[in-house]
């Protein structure tokens, strides 16, 4: 692919020094306090707790006592509903609602309306993000047509557009020959082939996790066989085409089975989990609350568990949000006819550091190397903070306790799973590529 694969609005590069502020890089092996000094959107310097000086008189000075810097977080699986859903999300607040989040990158789906499936759509999307984009933002392209599922994009022409690479994200490719075939053209192109596993044989007419719960409510389930199913087909074509594949907002044991077992014979598959399936199970679901309601649903509590260990093992190698933003009217239907999905970006770090990371379940490291794991999976630059690099960074007050939604929301939607819960963490600052991308209201205040 010759054309840079992230792509964000111009923006003044930033002069900061964060002093005395606690550095956890888990992949540069750094945890300690340090002076960050970063000039002209670089990182400078990195010296000993009160060791740096600021470099001239526009450089801003931000005491980081009792504060944390990790490396800006990576999504790999965002919707960001541009073209044809702007009342639901565009790219100026997707965007937005990502640097909020600490994210220094996010990666598009491509199901919106029309489909990102031809050249000349990807190329206006990234000509739009080249305006609107608070952080940068790279684009997949679909697998087929139409997301049909019969025929395969042009992906050669696609990834010369830019294309990060390939998914029917919202549907399986559920012909086999197909996905062989579309891993040949992978194979010569490049780019990941990242697939949503769903056997609508299986799963048609379910709007939660068929089980106990689904039982009592009566609401038509969707058995974790539909996933778990596919998953094993997928690895094995993957293996025997050699082809690069990643699995989608995994959820169940049997899948996180199936994808160890495909690593252990050496397939170069990945998979990531999402925040609402390492932290909520169908017993969730009991009092039908719509932003619960998300594909795949809700699974049981030993799926939870097995997600838990396979991010902690390193089997599942990013914690991604799958960001679906839906508009309020439609997550108001009933819920058997309310959309799926839920929105994350805004609360993601907060909902798994304050359940996991503070009970002890996984340690903070763990959590920050998987939330900027989606980079490497997409072929992207990881985040790191090291001298000489780009500064993709994000501050972070663990200690502060905030209620999510309070103060609404930068994402144009509000169906997030974790609204109204009380978290520790909050994002303060984030610096993408260089600039400056978000400020915490609190934090711009007292900072000043």
């Amino acid at each position: 692919m010759s054309l840079d694969p992230l792509v964000r609005a111009p923006s003044a590069d930033a002069d900061v020094l964060l002093r005395r502020v606690h550095v956890l890089d888990p992949r540069a092996g750094i945890d300690a306090p340090h002076d960050v000094l970063v000039r002209d959107g670089l990182i400078a310097a990195i010296g000993e707790p009160g060791g740096l000086q600021p470099t001239g008189e526009q450089t801003e000075e931000i005491d980081g006592t009792g504060l944390h810097l990790f490396p800006g977080f990576v999504d790999p699986h965002v919707h960001l509903r541009t073209p044809g859903q702007e009342h639901k999300e565009d790219l100026e607040t997707g965007t937005r609602s990502a640097a909020a989040g600490g994210y220094c990158a996010v990666v598009a789906m491509p199901n919106t309306s029309p489909v990102v499936d031809s050249s000349s759509l990807l190329g206006s999307l990234r000509d739009l993000a080249s305006r609107l984009a608070r952080v940068p933002v790279g684009f997949t392209a679909a697998i087929t047509r139409g997301l049909e599922g019969t025929h395969l994009t042009e992906m050669a022409e696609l990834r010369q557009a830019g294309a990060v690479g390939f998914t029917d994200d919202g549907r399986p490719v559920t012909d086999a020959g197909v996905l062989r075939k579309a891993l040949q053209y992978q194979r010569l192109c490049g780019g990941v082939i990242a697939l949503h596993e769903e056997d609508p044989s299986l799963s048609a007419g379910g709007a939660m996790r068929e089980g106990s719960v689904s039982a009592r409510l009566g609401i038509a389930g969707v058995p974790w066989l539909s996933e778990a199913t596919m998953v094993a087909r997928d690895a094995e074509i993957a293996g025997y085409e050699d082809g690069r594949m990643h699995f989608q907002h995994l959820s169940c044991v049997a899948s996180v089975d199936a994808l160890r077992a495909g690593k252990a014979r050496g397939f170069r598959v990945s998979g990531e989990a999402s925040p609402h399936h390492l932290l909520l199970t169908h017993d969730d679901v009991r009092d039908l609350d719509t932003s619960m309601k998300m594909n795949p649903p809700l699974g049981f509590e030993e799926d939870r568990q097995a997600l838990i260990d396979a991010v902690r093992d390193g089997t599942i190698e990013t914690i991604a949000t799958d960001h679906a933003p839906h508009a309020r009217h439609e997550k108001e239907l009933p819920f058997e006819q309310a959309p799926m999905g839920t929105t994350g970006l805004e609360s993601a770090f907060a909902a798994v550091y304050s359940g996991l990371v503070r009970p002890g379940v996984l340690s903070l490291a763990t959590v920050v190397d998987r939330l900027i794991g989606g980079a490497a999976l997409m072929e992207l630059p990881t985040p790191t903070v090291a001298v000489g690099a780009r500064a993709n960074l994000c501050l972070v007050d663990l200690e502060r306790e905030w209620t999510v939604g309070e103060d609404g929301y930068e994402s144009k939607s509000s169906n997030c799973c974790f609204h109204g819960r009380r978290v520790h963490g909050r994002v303060l600052l984030t610096l993408a590529d260089g600039s400056v991308a978000y400020r915490e209201r609190h934090f711009a205040v007292h900072a000043a």
